[in-house]
């Protein structure tokens, strides 16, 4: 069993993570590396997490990065998503000033890269989207970040309102995870 390390101290993505890789044959761990996220594209910033956790640990590490995209607000928040303010209510009371006057609904997708960074090989870098609306109340108590205000159509509930099992299925996290299990990349560490 190869060991990964995950390059992040938010503990809602490194459970999230740890679930959907749980049978990928890998011993996990995190590492905060508290890497500036500077970079201008969310693969930038996943590949400087990954990086930066590579070599601190010497192991192989997956960088994440993750924004929601609303289009009536030609992608606000986006890469700045988590950097937006300081708290989560922060972050959602200057999102939902700025669509104030916007007619609704109001669409939008969240975005995940994963970068896998070995030593010595440049980083290979895993996309994922989900497209669904941002909806005004919060709803549910599960999930992280703005699941409660993320709405996917298909299901007819937030990302907080779903069962992990079900986010798994549906979510972009889900499937960069996805496309990074079928690359086999993983089964050459």
């Amino acid at each position: 069993m190869g060991r990964l390390v995950i390059a992040s101290g938010n503990e809602g993505k490194l459970r999230e993570l740890g679930q959907l890789l749980s049978g990928a044959g890998v011993e996990l761990s995190g590492l905060d590396t508290s890497v500036a996220e500077d970079a201008d594209t969310y693969a930038g910033n996943a590949a400087l997490k990954a990086e930066a956790a590579a070599a601190a640990a010497g192991l192989p590490a997956l960088g994440d990065d993750s924004g929601l995209e609303v289009a009536p607000l030609d992608g606000f928040p986006g890469l700045r998503s988590a950097r937006l303010a300081a708290t989560q209510e922060e972050r959602e009371r200057l999102l939902f000033d700025r669509l104030a006057t916007v007619p609704r609904p109001w669409r939008a997708r969240f975005v995940c890269a994963l970068a896998l960074a070995v030593p010595g090989r440049p980083p290979l870098v895993f996309t994922g989207m989900r497209d669904g609306e941002v909806v005004e109340r919060r709803h549910g108590g599960g999930g992280f970040g703005y699941d409660p205000v993320f709405l996917v159509p298909e299901v007819g509930r937030t990302f907080a309102q779903m069962t992990q099992t079900e986010k798994n299925r549906w979510s972009h996290r889900a499937a960069a995870v996805r496309a990074l299990l079928e690359s086999g990349a993983l089964a050459r560490l």
